[in-house]
């Protein structure tokens, strides 16, 4: 087996010394963080953040192969006027796979990178909703055609949620359309829905339990190939590199529906750079 067909497998390895290695620090969790755990579990928070999201999807395609797909998400926050953030959410794929079909290659590369920016006011409403709403782009970035959708695609994107004193509770919902790009690819529309339900451990400061799998409906593929519904669950920590708090998280979901030629079952690992003010 060539250098470039174990790269997903070699990704995976890494990913799991480092989680692993990471857990070893959870001592060092202090007093903040409890609340630097439901800072991360909202998506429209005013924390800058830089998480490094880790997907491994097993028996993949034809060939029932390993696809990894390490998500870059540098989150940053504006604030707009007293009354209003906007939040920006760029996520750039870095994709390694095994040949998933006849006739195709073992790849590295760059897939579409999507930016998304969300309007958010600062006070969640009467009710403690905290909510934001914008424009996603999904651009033609991908460095190889089995990478990407080889189209530039935008829509509507949204997220709601309420937080509790343990409890963080809502979804992240949108729907892309291609507007441009090679018009020999099939167009894109794509509907993507995130719920997700964490539980902060009152008595374990930073530590939590996650449940946010992500659900996807191709419109353009048949009946039997729309849907991607995984169901699973994480567990995450905060924890401290000197000043530096970082949230690590790590769990597998299983896709009970999916494209004929989908993951069977995928691995997340998860370590996100926290930048919170006045500290």
């Amino acid at each position: 087996m060539s250098s470039v067909t174990r790269s997903p497998h070699l990704i995976t390895g890494v990913c799991f010394a480092i989680c692993i290695a990471f857990a070893a620090a959870t001592h060092a969790a202090d007093g903040g963080a409890a609340e630097l755990a439901r800072a991360a579990q909202n998506p429209v928070s005013d924390l800058i953040s830089v998480p490094f999201q880790n997907n491994t999807n097993f028996d993949t395609g034809y060939y029932e192969n390993t696809q990894n797909i390490l998500n870059i998400q540098p989150v940053l926050p504006f604030s707009i006027t007293e009354e209003a953030n906007v939040i920006t959410r760029t996520i750039v794929p870095v994709i390694s796979q095994d040949k998933l079909f006849p006739g195709q290659s073992s790849e590295n590369g760059l897939g579409d990178i999507q930016f998304t920016a969300f309007y958010s006011p600062k006070k969640p409403t009467s009710r403690g909703i905290i909510w934001g709403a914008g424009p996603a782009l999904l651009m033609d970035t991908a460095t190889d055609d089995i990478l990407g959708t080889g189209k530039w695609s935008a829509g509507p994107s949204i997220v709601v949620l309420k937080m509790t004193k343990e409890w963080v509770f809502g979804a992240l919902a949108q729907n892309l359309w291609s507007f441009a790009g090679d018009g020999n690819r099939e167009d894109v529309n794509s509907f993507l829905i995130q719920p997700f339900v964490n539980y902060n451990f009152p008595h374990s400061p930073g530590r939590y339990l996650s449940f946010s799998p992500v659900i996807t409906a191709n419109w353009k593929a048949s009946d039997d190939n729309t849907w991607t519904v995984p169901l699973g669950g994480q567990i995450g920590q905060i924890v401290r590199f000197g000043k530096l708090p970082v949230n690590l998280s790590a769990g597998a979901y299983y896709n009970v529906e999916k494209p004929k030629y989908g993951a069977d079952w995928t691995m997340r690992l998860q370590a996100t750079l926290m930048f919170p003010k006045g500290r």
